[in-house]
This record gives C-alpha cells, sequence and structure tokens, in this order.
C-alpha cells in the first residue's frame, strides 16, 4: 500500500508556477486518463476553436466533453496549454495544492507522482495481458471492459490470478488517487 511521506513544517512554496513546473510536467495523471474518464467543456469554452486544435468533442446531451487520454497531451505536456479548456485551467490536484500550501515537499511529491505512475503502468501491463490493449481509452473504462467479460474457467489459472492481480492494483491506485490527487 502506498504511504505519503509524514512532514512538518515545510515552507510553502512561494510561487505556484514553480510547483506546476515541478510537479504537472512529470505527471499528467489528471490528462492520461488514469484519474478521469472525460472532461467536460465550460461557459467561455471555444468549442470550434478546441476541435481547430486537434481535440475530438462529443456531445452528451447538452453538455459537450471529451475523453482521456486527451487528444492534447504530447507525453506528459499539453500540446494546447495556452488554449486549453477552462476545466483544465482550473483544476489542481490534492498534491499540487498541499505543496503549494508547504504541507508536502516537492521531491516528496515527485516520488508519490513517479509511484502513481508505475503503479497505473503496471495496471495496463495487466490489461494487455487480459487482452484490452485500446490505450486510447481511459483505465476505468479498459478496467470495466475486462472485469465485465465472464471468467472463461476453461482458460485455466492463470487468468483468474491476473484478474485478481488487476483488481488489487486497481483498488490500490484507486486508494492512491482518492488520498494524494482527488479533491
Amino acid at each position: 500500500m502506498f504511504e505519503t511521506p509524514k512532514t512538518k513544517n515545510i515552507p510553502a512554496v512561494s510561487d505556484s508556477a514553480t510547483a506546476v513546473e515541478q510537479l504537472c510536467r512529470h505527471c499528467a495523471l489528471c490528462c492520461n486518463g488514469v484519474i478521469f474518464a472525460d472532461v467536460e467543456l465550460q461557459e467561455g469554452d471555444d468549442a470550434s476553436r478546441l476541435r481547430a486544435l486537434g481535440l475530438p468533442l462529443e456531445r452528451d446531451g447538452r453538455k459537450i466533453k471529451f475523453r482521456q487520454p486527451c487528444a492534447g497531451l504530447d507525453g506528459r505536456l499539453c500540446r494546447l496549454y495556452d488554449e486549453r479548456p477552462k476545466r483544465c485551467r482550473t483544476f489542481d490536484c490534492r498534491l499540487l495544492q498541499n505543496v503549494i500550501a508547504g504541507k508536502v515537499r516537492i521531491t516528496d511529491a515527485r516520488s508519490i507522482i513517479n509511484e502513481t505512475l508505475k503503479h497505473a503502468g503496471t495496471i495496463r501491463r495487466l490489461l494487455r495481458r487480459l487482452g484490452q490493449r485500446d490505450e486510447t481509452l481511459p483505465l476505468s473504462i479498459r478496467y470495466r471492459m475486462v472485469m465485465q467479460e465472464p471468467l472463461d474457467l476453461s482458460a485455466g489459472p492463470e487468468q483468474e490470478r491476473l484478474r485478481g492481480r488487476l483488481m488489487l492494483a486497481v483498488y490500490e491506485l484507486t486508494q492512491r488517487l482518492e488520498k494524494d490527487f482527488l479533491t
């Protein structure tokens, strides 16, 4: 299980841009389909401009959204950064908030990010081994697709073992995301 380092009397980061530079550019968990499955556009977002920039938008009733992983993500950097949607501009994960407030050191936050990315990678590998290879879908949807498939008891114990490992890995990742990233 993950643990957040316990620290006291950490000076607050005086410039939130420094924290963003030090963390967000190495993370992208809010953009890569690990934390969120989609992002809903907000009032003031220019849907036509976002489409022109290559962001595939979908209508869901009266809402317009785009799926994660974000098409604007290039590695761990946003190629739409200067024109990104309002929801993206205003989201600060709990870890970033805690670094800015001086509750978590940047070095500890980077360790948490690295461990979380590593854990998400383990889940992706397990999903591929279980036949779900569509990397364009958010992790939660890929997981749901695998788990909705009936268990093939004739396939032997390997499939059961992999599904068990996947369930545990998703549980542990969910705990980490709720503790350190979701606000």
